[in-house]
C-alpha cells in the first residue's frame, strides 16, 4: 500500500506529537463558563427560501465576545415528536450552504443546524480585538495574545453553544442530535462533541485543526496549515518561539479535546490526504474513548470519498430508529 505519512499499522498506534497544555482542563472549563453565562438572544428569522419538507429559518444568536453568530435552521414539516436533530459546519474559509444541501436530513425527519464560522464565508461576526497579526488565517488570530484570544477557541464554543440551542429547540429529543461536517467541519463536529457531551452521534471527514507540531515536522503547511508556516517567517524565523507557540496551539488541538467525547463517532479519512495529513486525524481519533469506527480511504486524498455521505447518512439515521450499533 502506498502511503505519503506513515504505514497505516503505525497509523493505527500513534497517539500526536503537539505538546498538550498543563492547564488545558482547567483552559475548557473556564472557557464554557464564560460560554454559559453569556445571554443568547435567539432570534428566528423565517427565510424567503421555502420547501413542502421544512420550515427555514435564519437563526442567529450572540457567543462568546458579543459575537452574533448565524445559522441555517431547519425544522422538519410533519415531525413526530421528539425528533432528531444535527448541527453541521463547513469547511475552512466556507460558509453554511444551501438551504437544498439540507433538505434530504429535514425531510428524513431532522431539525438542522447548519453554522456559519465566525469571520468566514458566512455572515457570522468576527469582532476582533485581538493583538498581533491576524495575516492569513484563523489559527494564528491571537496566537501573540493571550490564550483565551484563539479565536478557534470562540468557534470550538460557538459550535457547542449551537448544539445547545438546537437541543432546546420545541420539539427536538435533546438526546438524539447528531453532530457532522469535514475538514474544518470534521474538527468541528468532533469540538463540539468534546464541550457538548450530550451529542448522540459524530460523523467527521478528514478532520482538519489536528497535531499541529506533526503538520509542521512534515512540512505539510501548506494550503490550509500555509499560515503557520507564514507566522514563523513573519514572526520566529530563528524559532526561538517555537516551544511555546506549539504549546499555545495545543489549547486548539482537536486531537487534545476527543477523549471527552460520549457519543458514537464515525470518521472517514483518505491515506493519501496531502492537506491534512493522515496522522494529524489519527492523533485524534486514536484518542477517542467513546465507540467509534474509522471507513479508510487508502487510494484518496483530501477529496470526495465514494460512498461515505451514505454512510454517514446511515449511521444518523441510527439516531431516528433510535439504534445505538455502529456501523
Amino acid at each position: 500500500m502506498a502511503w505519503v505519512d506513515m504505514p497505516l499499522e503505525e497509523l493505527k498506534q500513534y497517539q500526536g506529537t503537539n505538546p498538550k497544555p498543563t492547564d488545558f482542563d482547567a483552559y475548557w472549563e473556564r472557557s464554557l463558563a464564560e460560554m454559559r453565562s453569556v445571554q443568547p438572544n435567539i432570534e428566528l428569522v423565517p427565510s424567503d427560501f421555502k420547501s413542502p419538507v421544512a420550515e427555514c429559518f435564519d437563526l442567529y444568536f450572540t457567543g462568546v465576545r458579543g459575537a452574533r453568530i448565524h445559522a441555517k435552521y431547519l425544522r422538519p414539516i410533519g415531525a413526530t415528536e421528539p425528533a432528531p436533530g444535527v448541527v453541521a459546519f463547513h469547511g475552512y474559509s466556507g460558509n453554511s450552504g444551501c438551504w437544498s444541501d439540507w433538505l434530504g436530513m429535514a425531510a428524513s425527519g431532522f431539525h438542522v443546524a447548519a453554522m456559519d464560522c465566525r469571520g468566514q464565508g458566512g455572515t457570522s461576526e468576527d469582532v476582533g480585538g485581538v493583538k498581533g497579526t491576524t495575516l492569513n488565517g484563523h489559527i494564528i488570530r491571537g496566537l501573540s495574545d493571550h490564550e483565551d484570544k484563539l479565536l478557534f477557541r470562540d468557534i470550538f464554543l460557538d459550535a457547542a453553544q449551537l448544539a445547545a440551542i438546537l437541543m432546546d429547540m420545541p420539539g427536538v429529543d435533546e438526546k438524539r442530535v447528531a453532530s457532522t461536517g469535514g475538514s474544518q467541519g470534521g474538527a468541528l463536529a468532533l469540538a463540539c462533541a468534546s464541550l457538548e457531551p450530550r451529542i448522540a452521534r459524530v460523523c467527521a471527514m478528514y478532520p482538519f485543526l489536528c497535531d499541529y507540531q506533526r503538520v509542521w515536522e512534515m512540512d505539510a503547511s501548506l494550503s490550509a496549515y500555509q499560515e503557520l508556516k507564514e507566522y514563523f517567517r513573519r514572526h520566529d524565523p530563528l524559532h526561538a518561539r517555537e516551544k511555546q507557540i506549539f504549546y499555545r496551539l495545543g489549547y486548539i488541538d482537536v486531537a487534545q479535546l476527543v477523549d471527552r467525547i460520549r457519543g458514537q463517532v464515525l470518521l472517514a479519512t483518505g491515506l493519501m490526504d496531502p492537506i491534512c495529513p493522515p496522522s494529524s486525524q489519527f492523533a485524534a481519533y486514536n484518542r477517542i474513548t467513546a465507540p467509534k469506527n474509522m471507513l479508510i480511504y487508502p487510494d484518496f486524498g483530501h477529496e470526495n470519498l465514494p460512498g461515505c455521505s451514505d454512510h454517514f447518512y446511515q449511521f444518523m439515521m441510527g439516531l431516528r430508529m433510535c439504534e445505538r450499533e455502529i456501523v
